[in-house]
């Protein structure tokens, strides 16, 4: 499939992680402000192709291939792909393009699981100014919620995202659905979402590793899923998050969100009228919210420093 022709120029480089070297892009102002796009299953950077172009304009605008993904280093332990060492990746990238200054970071999906991990850290706000979430929970806190929600007996939350989750069930399962990702998903991506999330197919970019980035990713789900429900921790962020959440979602339902502020010293929330994929279907709203958010902290900041 031709790929959408970036509006600006993009350089490439290589950031490295202890063994993994990730493949990292970058566009927009040298000296603008900051924001890194983390992608998740089964993508690459290539899915911000759309929010990017409208970012750039405006600020220094970083992707990157995710372990096990796209021109990045494929690790082949399942225990390779922990949150930990996604975060350690995140962290690694930012420390590259940005040593001195925090970053905004945008996430969607398992980018955004990920960088759940990273700012709940000790210390993240000072590598992470602001995190606008699309489509990723944190999965601790969605395992406590589940917990909560069952001993309060209300059970229609949980039984909502227990069916838009039900495919993971497989994904745990070694060797399972390794033929059919390889043999028909990864050949009928766009055609799939098109069913799944009603995008237009054209609008899809599948990258050249496709297949192998279905296979290889399952390894996050193998990797986290169980421990972070069977045990979740107890996780908190001063890093302020925006939640932007996806109306229409059929894998990530909005109510597992619903006790968020527990978590979160410092949380929005707003909500578009999209499905899963909102950076291919609403490139427009998703980059408007980011700025907003990013905007309204920076006068916060002003004034704070002018009282």
């Amino acid at each position: 499939m031709t790929k959408h022709a970036p509006l600006h120029a993009v350089t490439a480089r290589s950031v490295t992680n202890g063994a993994v070297s990730l493949a990292v892009f970058e566009q927009g102002p040298v000296d603008g402000e900051t924001i890194v796009l983390v992608h998740g299953w089964p993508d690459t950077h290539e899915l911000w192709n759309r929010v990017a172009a409208l970012l750039a304009d405006n600020f220094r605008v970083v992707t990157y291939d995710s372990r096990g993904a796209g021109e990045s280093t494929i690790p082949s332990r399942v225990q390779d792909y922990q949150l930990s060492a996604m975060a350690g990746d995140l962290f690694a990238v930012i420390d590259a393009v940005s040593p001195n200054e925090p970053v905004h970071v945008v996430a969607h999906d398992w980018g955004s699981v990920e960088t759940w991990e990273a700012v709940c850290e000790p210390g993240a706000e000072e590598k992470i100014a602001s995190f606008s979430s699309i489509s990723g929970p944190n999965l601790d806190h969605l395992g406590k919620w589940i917990r909560s929600s069952a001993s309060k007996r209300r059970f229609r939350g949980p039984a909502a995202q227990a069916v838009a989750s039900a495919y993971t069930v497989l994904f745990q399962i070694p060797g399972l659905c390794t033929v059919p990702l390889r043999l028909w998903f990864s050949k009928h991506w766009p055609a799939f979402l098109g069913f799944f999330d009603g995008l237009d197919p054209k609008s899809v970019v599948t990258a050249p590793t496709i297949a192998d980035d279905m296979v290889n990713g399952l390894k996050l789900y193998r990797a986290n899923i169980r421990p972070a429900l069977g045990k979740p921790r107890e996780r908190y962020t001063d890093v302020p998050v925006q939640l932007i959440l996806n109306k229409y979602d059929k894998a990530v339902r909005p109510v597992g969100f619903e006790d968020m502020e527990k978590w979160v010293s410092d949380l929005r929330r707003t909500e578009i009228a999209a499905g899963h994929w909102s950076p291919i279907s609403h490139p427009g709203e998703v980059a408007e919210h980011a700025q907003a958010f990013i905007a309204s902290l920076r006068e916060r900041r002003r004034e704070k420093q002018t009282s």
